[in-house]
């Protein structure tokens, strides 16, 4: 029952009934071996994929590390780094779910009255160190006040010029108008009419990757996506692991909490592996044609580690998505690193049909995504990669 309610407070939806159950099937499947035991909680326990990898990682430190209290203290310290490496991937969510506050411990005696005097030009509040804190190690606390940071972005969408035109005080004259304006008067002259091309803001397109290593930022993306959505009248969103799903008519939602979890509870392949050729295969076969244009612009969210020998064919579809867009940028978590390389076989075939290569990891990185979608790029610019200050 401690363990279930640890994976409560930790973010997992179990109940008194899933407890029961558990209870239920213990007796029949054996407590011999741990492997069976593991196996049983996580069939009672968890209901998504995306909450297996927390449920492994509960596990192990509940029940098998001999050192939980000294390692979930150093979980809450700041984060140093060693030479030993952790068995598992560990969150801070998970250390404050097995030690919470205690509500009822008597305050800290007071300081004693010092006066100090500090330099304080190159500190940073916390409201700076929450936007530079990465969203993988952020805490529960923290990672909704990055989402309330998250709604007060200002998104700036400059309109483009069409082909159809609009009655203006200046441009190009209105022969066809001015005529009419004439004709109401008798053949009179009239004062000349004009008009001017027609600016609309271009459509955006979401591709957000969902596979088991970006899980975490894709979900951030996700309330960006709705922000998105609510500000700008053309947006379509799409994520995609080992399949592509459309996540659009969920995201149209006002309350963004609600629409994330709609979209996520849609989507089957939520932190699963990853086939980013064949979901642009689909994508561009299926799709492209309706929400791309000459004026789009396709956000594309991946770290873009491909499995398998597909890079000939992601290269191919990446050229396909290039052109039937004016421009792609690529939001990759793995430009956090400043010494990042594109080595890996699929980032090398992506990389030549991206306009501009972004860090997508903390607030300042969205920031700085909103500040280039504000641009009016050319559209055949050679690829920028930008790494974080």
């Amino acid at each position: 029952m401690h363990f279930a309610r640890v994976l409560r407070a930790a973010g997992m939806p179990v109940g008194s009934d899933r407890i029961q159950l558990a209870l239920r099937a213990l007796p029949l499947a054996g407590l011999e071996r741990s492997d069976d035991f593991h196996a049983v909680l996580s069939s009672c326990f968890v209901e998504r994929h995306a909450h297996q990898d927390l449920f492994d990682q509960a596990f192990s430190l509940f029940w098998r590390d001999p050192d939980l209290a000294g390692r979930m203290r150093a979980l809450l310290l700041p984060k140093v780094r060693t030479q030993a490496t952790a068995p598992v991937r560990e969150n801070r969510r998970l250390g404050e779910a097995l030690f919470p506050p205690n509500p009822h411990a008597p305050p800290p005696p007071p300081p004693p009255e010092e006066e100090i005097e500090l330099e304080a030009t190159l500190t940073a509040s916390a409201r700076e160190q929450l936007r530079q804190a990465d969203f993988e190690t952020m805490s529960t606390d923290e990672y909704r006040s990055a989402l309330r940071e998250l709604a007060q972005l200002r998104l700036a969408f400059p309109p483009l010029p069409t082909r159809r035109q609009r009655p203006a005080n200046r441009g190009r004259i209105d022969l066809r108008a001015t005529l009419r304006e004439a004709g109401r008067h008798g053949g009179d002259f009239a004062a000349p009419r004009w008009r001017a091309p027609l600016a609309v803001p271009p459509p955006v397109v979401v591709l957000a990757d969902i596979s088991g290593s970006m899980a975490r930022y894709s979900r951030v993306l996700l309330h960006f996506a709705h922000l998105l959505t609510s500000a700008h009248p053309r947006v379509e969103s799409f994520v995609f692991g080992t399949r592509l799903t459309r996540l659009t008519p969920w995201l149209r939602g006002r309350d963004p909490d609600l629409a994330v979890a709609r979209a996520m509870a849609g989507v089957h392949d939520w932190a699963g592996g990853t086939r980013i050729a064949q979901c642009l295969r689909e994508f561009n076969q299926r799709w492209a044609r309706r929400v791309l244009g000459s004026r789009a612009t396709v956000l594309l969210v991946s770290d873009g580690l491909e499995h398998g020998d597909d890079a000939a064919e992601l290269a191919f579809q990446m050229e396909r998505l290039a052109k039937s867009a004016r421009r792609v940028v690529w939001l990759n978590p793995l430009l956090r690193y400043a010494g990042f390389e594109p080595r890996a076989a699929g980032v090398r075939a992506m990389l030549p049909h991206v306009n501009e290569c972004l860090p997508v990891h903390n607030l300042n990185a969205l920031a700085q995504l909103v500040q280039a979608l504000a641009r009016h790029p050319a559209r055949a610019e050679k690829p920028v990669v930008r790494s974080p200050a």
